[in-house]
């Protein structure tokens, strides 16, 4: 893949929050920092396609004291096995568990399936990270 340069012109306060963010985030350049954030819009911008298929990584936080929830969220994953592809189990503490499932499908499939599991009774958070499986990145 062949590397093009060009020049960005911005005011100085901008110019200074994107060095903030390079930073912060350890990038090695400005370059890698704005390709980062042209990656992130572009998973935005899939996300809104719905006929598009894409991935995101669900992940919730709950009681498993919670009657029967670790049963019916087990139930879930093998009802839908072909959307989610993979779930990490995390003990927190005596009553808190973390799980982290990936969900793939189209946006909306994955986001009604993260909203159906978030909404379980017994889940204390959840959030779905949308992201991609990047056969549209380079």
């Amino acid at each position: 893949m062949k590397t093009k340069r060009f020049g960005v012109s911005m005011e100085d306060e901008l110019l200074e929050k994107l060095n903030r963010i390079v930073e912060q985030k350890r990038y090695p350049n400005r370059s890698e920092a704005i390709r980062d954030l042209i990656r992130s819009s572009l998973v935005e911008e899939e996300w809104k396609r719905t006929e598009e298929e894409t991935i995101g990584v669900l992940v919730i936080v709950f009681d498993h004291h919670q009657r029967e929830l670790s049963s019916r969220l087990l139930e879930k994953e093998h009802m839908r096995s072909g959307e989610i592809l993979a779930t990490l189990h995390l003990h927190l503490d005596h009553h808190n568990c973390l799980e982290a499932k990936v969900i793939r499908g189209i946006p909306a499939q994955v986001q009604a399936l993260a909203d159906e599991l978030i909404a379980m009774k017994g889940v204390k958070f959840g959030r779905l990270i949308p992201a991609t499986i990047g056969k549209n990145l380079r």
